[in-house]
């Protein structure tokens, strides 16, 4: 059965260095994107380079419509889905808890949370052997953040990866008969654009004192390990993390 994959946010960073490794594995890909459209094309086409097939589909994971159509396109242009990586996530500029409205931890919550348990209910949906799916695999992609907590810069990402967490581990267990394996992975700093977002572009360089490898991940090590808990070599592995931290 060919490998048909869905990545959330792939238009950069993680995301896209996922996208690169699994079409080089075989694998037929959408890549959805919510703003960059013109770099998620782009990326899109140099998969297709690669020899399987890609493409590109606009999403905004927090609207359940959006959630709805992208899995659609899915199923019209690639076809069953077998593999999803929930690594959309979204970051707002540092702050202490004092600070934080409600409008702010509601817009994080409903990408990072909501945006991504829609996103495993579609997929449950088209893979679940209960349903007649085939099976498949799931990664979230969290972080580090859920287990320090983010103190003084973002209080309400970590909880929000925290719940990604939590939900892992209970669709782990719920999907276990159905075909479903469910996994995660915390990356810790990773030069990745979101560090812009969250307002310290050179975040990595004021925090790399804590790592013990003293240095930033690269996406590609992330990618690395989420390809590993998609593939046969992980078939008995789930409701598991693999933290990329650099031993943080």
């Amino acid at each position: 059965m060919q490998k048909i994959a869905l990545i959330t946010g792939a238009s950069r960073g993680i995301g896209a260095a996922t996208a690169q490794l699994l079409a080089a594995r075989g694998y037929d890909l959408c890549i959805s994107y919510r703003e960059r459209a013109e770099t998620a094309e782009k990326l899109a086409a140099q998969l297709r380079a690669l020899g399987g097939r890609a493409i590109a589909a606009r999403a905004d994971i927090s609207r359940e419509a959006d959630v709805e159509q992208l899995f659609r396109t899915v199923d019209e242009q690639l076809g069953p889905l077998t593999a999803l990586v929930n690594n959309a996530g979204i970051l707002l500029p540092q702050t202490r808890a004092e600070n934080m409205t409600a409008a702010r931890i509601n817009t994080i919550l409903h990408t990072n949370v909501t945006g991504t348990l829609l996103c495993c209910r579609e997929a449950i949906r088209r893979m679940s052997t209960a349903r007649g799916g085939n099976g498949g695999a799931i990664v979230n992609v969290s972080s580090m953040a859920a287990r320090s907590g983010s103190p003084d810069e973002y209080i309400d990402y970590a909880a929000s990866k925290g719940a990604v967490d939590s939900m892992t581990v209970g669709l782990a267990k719920e999907l276990a008969g159905a075909g479903i394996r469910v996994n995660g992975v915390r990356p810790g700093p990773t030069h990745t654009e979101m560090h812009v977002d969250g307002g310290e572009p050179d975040r990595i360089e004021r925090v790399r004192a804590r790592i013990p490898l003293g240095r930033g991940a690269e996406p590609a090590e992330v990618a690395t390990a989420i390809g590993w808990l998609l593939g046969d070599d992980a078939t008995y592995v789930t409701g598991a993390f693999i933290d990329v931290s650099g031993g943080a």
